[in-house]
C-alpha cells in the first residue's frame, strides 16, 4: 500500500550555510510550531525563545529533496573547545528515514573539521524521540549548564567529538 504521506525518495543533498538561510529560517518556525503542539505551552516555552535566535548561529546544514528544504540544524561556539547543538529539525513527513541521524553527523564533522572537540544540547521529557536519538548517536545526560542550570524541563546532554588529548 502506497502512503502519500511518506516520502521513499532515497538520496539527498546537504548545504552548509549560515543563520540567514531562507530555508533555514522557515525550518526553524516549523520547529517551533512543533514543539508548541507536543509540549504546548506548559513548559512556558517562551523563555527559552530568548536562546533560539539565529544572529550567532554561523554552522548551518540543510538537508534537500529536490527543492525542498527538508530538514535542518546547526551549532554555534560555547566556549573555545565547545559547539551546542540547536535547531534540530525534520520535515514530519521525511521522519522515520534516518535523516535526522544523518543531519546531526554532518554537523558534528563540521564541529569536528573546525577543531571543536565536544558537542552538548538541551532538550527535554517530552521530546522522547530526540533524546532516543541522541543517546543512539553517543550523548549522555549531563547537569543542566548556562542558562538552563534553573530549568528543570530541560535536559542536557554531551557527547566528545574528538579524543582528549
Amino acid at each position: 500500500m502506497n502512503n502519500k504521506n511518506h516520502i521513499t525518495t532515497p538520496s539527498y543533498t546537504a548545504l552548509r550555510t549560515d543563520g540567514k538561510n531562507t530555508d533555514f529560517i522557515e525550518l526553524c518556525r516549523l520547529l517551533d510550531e512543533n514543539l508548541d503542539e507536543l509540549v504546548g505551552k506548559k513548559f512556558q516555552r517562551s523563555q527559552y525563545a530568548q536562546y533560539n535566535t539565529l544572529e550567532q548561529i554561523h554552522h548551518v546544514v540543510v538537508f534537500y529533496d529536490g527543492a525542498t528544504a527538508i530538514a535542518g540544524g546547526s551549532f554555534k561556539e560555547y566556549d573555545g573547545t565547545t559547539v551546542e547543538l540547536k535547531r534540530v529539525f525534520v520535515r514530519k513527513e521525511y521522519r522515520g528515514q534516518g535523516i535526522s541521524k544523518k543531519l546531526v553527523t554532518a554537523l558534528e564533522e563540521w564541529a569536528v573539521s573546525s577543531g571543536y572537540e565536544r558537542m552538548i544540547l538541551e532538550t527535554g521529557t517530552p521530546l522522547a524521540a530526540a533524546m532516543g536519538l541522541y543517546r543512539r548517536l553517543g550523548y549522555a545526560v549531563i547537569p543542566n549548564y548556562g542558562q538552563y542550570k534553573d530549568m528543570p524541563n530541560s535536559i542536557c546532554m554531551e557527547k566528545k567529538l574528538l579524543p582528549a588529548s
